[in-house]
């Protein structure tokens, strides 16, 4: 094979490599991305619940913001999930 030839099975490999790279990010960033839209309602559901908590008006049994912690760090894993996926 002469060095055109060799050149061109090269660009058309990278091509391919290139192809396949842009595709696992784009599928990677679209689960991030449904990933993070699943946390932004539990996000929005913790805010509420911490509000209840930090109204003294409102009684707060130990469960329930017990309950609400476990929340909590759930959603700081997904988010630590989903930055470590974003970041590779």
């Amino acid at each position: 094979m002469d060095m055109k030839g060799e050149f061109n099975k090269l660009i058309e490999k990278l091509k391919s490599e290139r192809d396949e790279v842009n595709l696992k990010i784009h599928l990677a960033s679209m689960d991030a991305k449904k990933e993070y839209e699943e946390a932004e309602k539990k996000w929005v559901e913790v805010k509420a619940k911490a509000s209840e908590i930090a109204d003294d008006a409102v009684e707060t049994s130990e469960e329930f913001i017990a309950k609400v912690k476990v929340v909590g760090e759930e959603l700081k894993g997904t988010y630590k999930r989903i930055s470590s996926r974003l970041s590779k």
